[in-house]
């Protein structure tokens, strides 16, 4: 006998109440820009529960790596399955986390030196007043935080290191953080930009896109302005890099946390630090 299933309204109530309260990623989302112009697409993770209650979130930045776009940490990182795992296991707080394109046009996510490309100025200008308009984010530094791999963790230091007002944590991981000096800035910008020659406009681009200058002139009373956590591979090509940016901030007295793990540049690696930084940045927006 062939068995008949109704489906009462208590059990599609039901449903429709798990499915507001699962957690939800989209991943083709748009902002118009005028300093870019164009339409910059991002990623956005909102935890479980969001649609259904009234309450605001912090929110942290997450940034991907070059040859990657705002699909990567949804795609190869599992932010959702991470993020869920965490906020369940009560290792992190409900948060929104947004994931912005730095590779259609132009790659990268700092500024031009030659102004014909203002990422950054997009990022903070553009960027940030659409998301806190358009979901629920508390806007404060207290609850505010970025983070990034490669490409992304240099992104991760420049805006933490321009911005110490706006975060309150960062996480670079696996960090470009630049040329190492001002030949290989030079050598790299011949290829980029051949068009800029004059000797004291690179260096003065250098010293502001580099990571160890910018540490080495952090003000005294600033040093604890972000909480860092900086984590790379001990088989990572940047390994020397995110050594010496150790190196700095130990030298400069600014609080960190590094961690060498086994590891290579490879998206296994970020998959397991992803779990750390969402704990990292769930202690500072609670001030644990």
């Amino acid at each position: 006998m062939k068995k008949t299933f109704l489906f009462t309204p208590i059990f599609i109530c039901f449903s429709l109440l798990v499915s507001a309260q699962a957690s939800k990623v989209s991943d083709n989302l748009t902002v118009t820009s005028k300093i870019l112009k164009s339409e910059r697409k991002y990623s956005v993770y909102l935890p479980a529960g969001y649609e259904t209650s009234q309450r605001s979130y912090p929110v942290l930045y997450l940034l991907h790596g070059a040859t990657d776009n705002h699909t990567g940490w949804v795609q190869f990182g599992e932010v959702q399955q991470i993020a869920d795992k965490a906020i369940q296991d009560g290792t992190a707080t409900a948060m929104v986390i947004v994931m912005p394109d730095a590779d259609t046009g132009r790659m990268g996510y700092f500024n031009s030196i030659g102004g014909d490309w203002n990422y950054e100025d997009f990022f903070f200008q553009e960027l940030m007043p659409t998301i806190e308009k358009t979901y629920r984010i508390k806007a404060e530094k207290r609850y505010r935080a970025v983070a990034g791999l490669s490409m992304g963790g240099g992104g991760t230091f420049m805006y933490a290191l321009h911005h110490p007002e706006l975060f309150s944590s960062a996480c670079p991981l696996s960090a470009y953080i630049g040329p190492l000096s001002i030949e290989e800035a030079k050598t790299r910008m011949a290829k980029s930009d051949p068009g800029i020659t004059d000797e004291a406009q690179i260096k003065a681009y250098f010293e502001k896109h580099n990571a160890l200058s910018l540490i080495n002139l952090i003000p005294d009373d600033q040093k604890k302005a972000v909480r860092w956590y900086i984590d790379c591979g001990d088989d990572d090509f940047l390994y020397e890099g995110n050594c010496l940016i150790h190196i700095a901030m130990r030298k400069k007295e600014v609080p960190h946390e590094f961690r060498v793990r086994d590891g290579a540049h490879n998206w296994t690696y970020w998959r397991e630090a992803l779990p750390t930084v969402l704990e990292f940045v769930s202690e500072t927006f609670h001030q644990k």
